[in-house]
């Protein structure tokens, strides 16, 4: 199954930005799309003629093809339960890292395969086209001539197209062989060689053009599906038009296809000759940044891995809008090698900074007093961006597009909690200086944030806390009470859109797995919203302006839940983790309530 992602295509940036991809996880079974026509047609019969197969492709950090060669596209002639198929063309991607381009399979082996010269890095997108002109076959990686050959095999009649992996047919346990672990945007085919010599990969969205056969594409209309997710279109060269496929994002729901046999509930969803398909499975999200799509990736940084005392450098991230499994994004600044947990983290639609923590599990260990960035649409390492105002940890962070605020701390060395309220500005290196004071002196509390006010809830020193306290980010000094928690606790985990804020599981003494809310313009007491999947402490939490995601927790486990923040109710599934489970960490977004 393919996971439609909305902001992976984002490392060209600005406006030369891809417009988002499909993400195809190979875990165990080859994970795909596939479409498989009831109809006869003649899409793919190409004959001896020319073609062109082109898409963006991201192979993830991981690497783990199915095979040693993972399908990227293939058209072939009959839905394929096992082997390479025949009478067809194929591009995929090798674990050597270097790509691969074979035509016309038949008699057990390919007229022509051809691999790249060179091999190319993992988690950086890269353009990729197979181009038959003639009788000379070419395959381009980001418009260099990569591999060429000669062949003037017969394509004949052709049925399905396979994206991610290939399988079909009527097994299901048959299904999805040489699988891809990576991203896949703007597939096109066409009966014409687009590219006859180098050339600058398109980095827009890819157009219909006469001679295309297939399209994957997002409909660049209905602006009021931005949000939520658009149409998703396909061209067919057969229908000679443009087929509405979905009409709404809907992660996680089950997708497949149909054929003359039933292949039971695992497939649900099914893309028959009159071309129906799951949105999910297809390309593209719509277009415009992260932020006005409300879409964005979260960022869970550093933690404990496995045990208080085991602590990491590591950096991971996920895309909010999709169910799925973090990726590493880099490392903290880790001066001593012995990573930070109990970090606090805030962030701008293009930054997160994250300050203080200690490196030892157990009372003092090491505190640090060190703020950390990076720049979240680009992966790699933190950069030192300057000093807190203390030396501790258990901060509670918010912040708006501008500001980052870090309330309260305790501080092991002299046994102290501060109240003041540190202060940042997001965009510009430095050490914090001061915001104000909490109303209520304490440590390991919750901070959310709308776009104009940061709000502070629980916590403790020496007694658990059910207190509210709010702040104008505008304006210098002291908190303000808003109201009280359900549920006196502290080491809740917060998230908000721009109006509510949600805020679950901590400590009361016992773990809970409360969640309750708050609409942030208007002060009172919180609300119960719905409970998590268990009682949680030790966790992160992150979100975007429309779902609040918490990941991990003190017992070790990698799982992660999310609620949609407009609509009460109990917490939903949402992946895993990558690796050891990090839990007591600091978590950012670039795309939360706080920001416009």
């Amino acid at each position: 199954m393919g996971i439609l992602r909305t902001d992976r295509v984002s490392g060209l940036g600005g406006a030369n930005a891809i417009k988002g991809s499909v993400f195809f996880p190979y875990v165990g079974s080859g994970s795909y799309f596939h479409q498989y026509q009831q109809i006869e047609s003649d899409d793919y019969a190409f004959g001896t003629g020319n073609f062109t197969l082109e898409c963006w492709y991201y192979m993830s950090g991981d690497g783990g093809h199915t095979d040693s060669v993972g399908n990227i596209i293939l058209v072939t002639s009959t839905p394929q339960i096992t082997g390479d198929g025949s009478n067809g063309v194929w591009l995929g991607s090798r674990n050597d890292n270097k790509f691969e381009a074979r035509v016309h399979y038949a008699s057990g082996s390919w007229n022509l395969s051809m691999t790249s010269t060179n091999a190319f890095p993992r988690q950086t997108w890269h353009h990729l086209a197979m181009v038959r002109s003639g009788s000379s076959v070419k395959l381009y990686v980001n418009g260099v001539e990569e591999a060429s050959g000669s062949s003037s095999s017969n394509i004949s009649t052709t049925t399905a197209l396979s994206i991610g992996a290939y399988g079909g047919g009527t097994s299901v346990n048959t299904l999805g062989s040489r699988g891809i672990t990576g991203y896949v945007s703007n597939v096109r085919v066409s009966n014409e060689a687009l590219y006859t010599a180098a050339f600058t990969p398109p980095v827009g969205e890819l157009q219909k053009l006469s001679s295309t056969i297939t399209l994957c594409n997002q409909s660049p209309s209905d602006v009021l599906k931005e949000e939520t997710g658009k149409t998703i279109t396909l061209y067919r060269k057969t229908l000679d038009h443009q087929l509405p496929l979905a009409t709404r994002f809907t992660p996680n729901s089950p997708v497949g296809f149909s054929t003359t046999t039933d292949v039971g509930t695992q497939f649900g969803s099914t893309f028959d000759g009159v071309t129906t398909f799951d949105s999910q499975a297809y390309m593209v999200p719509p277009g415009g940044n992260t932020r006005e799509r409300n879409r964005g990736r979260g960022l869970i940084l550093g933690g404990a891995t496995g045990s208080p005392s085991t602590n990491t450098d590591i950096i991971k991230y996920f895309d909010v809008a999709s169910q799925g499994i973090t990726e590493t994004f880099g490392n903290l600044t880790d001066p001593d090698g012995n990573g930070r947990r109990s970090l606090a983290s805030v962030s701008s639609s293009t930054r997160a900074c994250t300050g203080g923590g200690y490196s030892h599990g157990g009372s003092p260990g090491t505190v640090k007093n060190i703020i950390d960035f990076v720049t979240i649409a680009n992966t790699g390492n933190a950069t030192d961006f300057g000093d807190m105002q203390n030396t501790a940890y258990a901060y509670a962070p918010a912040s708006n597009q501008t500001r980052g605020l870090f309330a309260g701390g305790y501080q092991p060395n002299n046994s102290a909690v501060v109240n003041t309220i540190d202060l940042i500005t997001i965009a510009t290196t430095g050490n914090a200086s001061n915001f104000g004071d909490l109303t209520v002196i304490r440590r390991a509390l919750a901070g959310l944030e709308s776009t104009t006010r940061g709000v502070f809830a629980g916590g403790t020193f020496p007694a658990l806390h059910d207190e509210i306290d709010f702040v104008t980010f505008s304006s210098t000094g002291n908190a303000t009470d808003f109201g009280d928690l359900t549920d006196a606790r502290d080491n809740v985990r917060a998230s908000s859109s721009s109006t509510r804020g949600v805020m679950a599981g901590g400590r009361d003494p016992s773990n809970t797995n409360i969640i309750d809310f708050i609409t942030i313009a208007s002060a009172g007491n919180a609300t119960d919203f719905g409970d998590l999947l268990s009682a949680k402490l030790y966790y992160a939490a992150t979100g975007n302006k429309t779902r609040a995601v918490w990941a991990g927790d003190g017992s070790g486990t990698n799982s992660m839940e999310f609620v949609t923040i407009a609509t009460t109710g109990n917490a939903v599934d949402f992946g895993d983790q990558n690796g050891t489970a990090q839990h007591y960490n600091g978590c950012a977004s670039d795309s939360h309530g706080g920001l416009e």
